[in-house]
């Protein structure tokens, strides 16, 4: 039985590199593949892959909110998340918006087929190196709140194409809202937040890999 995978990476080497490794396993067909999250939550919906392999930092949409829409529009798509980031915020958020498996790029090679046929069984899969750190054990006694956690789904998309440098309109337009509204979503989030300038929106965003540095 052939695993149907689609790739969310926003770097075209590592989708190219994701896709001849995975491609050469025999088992494993690579059905498409997108450079943003919002591309990706598109093409899940039409495409429904068995497992897809989603970066944690991409424009427009980022994988943690991606991977969330993708569990309410193709539920049967199993999600591994690769990644630069190891910390424990990171690794929690992934887990709990839906994701099966988190990969990590310094080591991902064989490690990502592993975790494509792991978590398309069904079961999880955590880089070794997460849970020689201990970070999987750190997440099952997880008690403290991501500042994230305080927005809405909606908020962290608005949140996201600010600090990328999204006008008002253009932020309205892909997201489907008036410019008043998102107007409104802005003021809302950095009240939240208690940040009161787009260079400290920008700092949040990419400590928390909202979105690329």
């Amino acid at each position: 039985m052939t695993i149907r995978v689609f790739l969310a990476d926003d770097h075209a080497v590592v989708r190219y590199g994701l896709r001849y490794l995975l491609e050469t396993q025999g088992d494993i067909a690579v059905i498409g593949v997108a450079s943003n999250g919002r591309e990706a939550v598109q093409q899940a919906q039409r495409l429904h892959p068995d497992v897809m392999v989603v970066d944690v930092a991409m424009p427009e949409l980022n994988g943690i909110e991606a991977i969330r829409q993708i569990r309410e529009t193709a539920p049967s798509t199993r999600i591994v998340v690769l990644s630069i980031y190891s910390t424990v915020e990171h690794v929690h958020r992934a887990l709990q918006a839906g994701a099966l498996g988190y990969v990590l790029k310094e080591s991902a090679g064989a490690e990502v087929v592993e975790a494509v046929r792991v978590a398309h069984a069904g079961q999880e899969y955590l880089s070794r190196k997460i849970v020689e750190a201990g970070i999987y054990d750190a997440i099952q006694w997880r008690h403290s709140q991501s500042p994230l956690d305080s927005l809405s789904p909606r908020e962290r998309e608005v949140l996201q194409l600010i600090v990328e440098g999204k006008s008002s309109a253009e932020t309205a337009d892909l997201l489907s809202l008036s410019p008043k509204t998102v107007e409104t979503y802005r003021s809302r989030l950095m009240h939240k937040l208690g940040i009161h300038d787009l260079p400290g929106l920008v700092k949040f965003a990419v400590q928390h890999g909202l979105t690329p540095p």
